[in-house]
């Protein structure tokens, strides 16, 4: 599997240190961050069956081209176990009942999300790639918690402004270079409670954010920018997780 957070390079790293110059200290020290997050995930509440079967199939799934297609999907994207739970955690104790995704993916973390709403509670997840909005139309079958809503992101906040929604708890994981967009045009056209509390993905971009600006993806220089706007904004209360590729919570007022 393609490493795609800050400790899975790190893993990598060490490993190939270790092969070319192996000691008990890089012995130790790969142990100590290939382990961690194995049991970072045998320390959290398991997943539901339904989330578990969504995982086995989007890591089994092969992802055909398609001319309608948005953007590069692999497996690796999944929001997977802990974060999951993380943000099944923080609906329940936020006590959210109108939530709001930006980027669907295969529908695992809409499901968690739905997992712990109250009754009456609801989900709107947009979703821009076909292939991935066909994929959770399929794993969101039988759930009326959530409402899937295809085509650019944007477009879809628009709409939602116009109508007048309002949502206690958001989460962005979507396209890297819009994210400032994302957010900022949530909160500027009042899609966002007081109070709501908004958890954006990979926040650490694995590792490039904080290493040198000039070996940064475009992504990653897009989320290094994110970052800063976030936390300069006079408004924004926020906190930054290592938790997988950096999770990001904020809250607005």
């Amino acid at each position: 599997m393609r490493p795609v957070t800050p400790l899975a390079v790190l893993v990598g790293e060490l490993a190939a240190l270790g092969r070319e110059q192996p000691s008990p200290r890089l012995t130790r020290a790969l142990a100590l961050a290939s382990g961690l997050e194995d049991y970072l995930s045998a320390m959290t509440t398991a997943e539901s069956e339904r989330l578990a079967a969504v995982a086995e199939r989007t890591a089994r799934h092969v992802w055909a081209h398609s001319p309608d297609a948005v953007a590069t999907l692999e497996p690796e994207m999944l929001s997977g176990h802990v974060e999951g739970q993380l943000l099944k955690f923080l609906v329940a104790v936020s006590g959210a009942r109108r939530v709001l995704e930006i980027g669907t993916f295969t529908g695992y973390s809409a499901l968690a999300m739905a997992e712990a709403l109250p009754a009456g509670g609801h989900v709107i997840t947009c979703e821009a790639d076909p292939r991935a909005a066909e994929f959770a139309r399929a794993a969101f079958d039988g759930c009326d918690r959530i409402t899937l809503a295809p085509g650019p992101a944007l477009e879809t906040l628009d709409r939602l402004a116009r109508q007048g929604a309002m949502f206690d708890f958001a989460f962005i994981d979507a396209d890297k270079t819009q994210y400032w967009a994302y957010l900022d045009t949530a909160y500027r056209r009042g899609l966002l409670a007081p109070g709501a509390v908004v958890v954006v993905d990979n926040t650490l971009y694995q590792g490039e954010v904080y290493l040198d600006a000039r070996h940064r993806s475009a992504q990653g220089a897009a989320i290094a920018e994110f970052n800063a706007r976030v936390a300069a904004h006079p408004s924004f209360e926020q906190v930054l997780l290592p938790l997988r590729d950096g999770v990001t919570l904020i809250r607005v007022p």
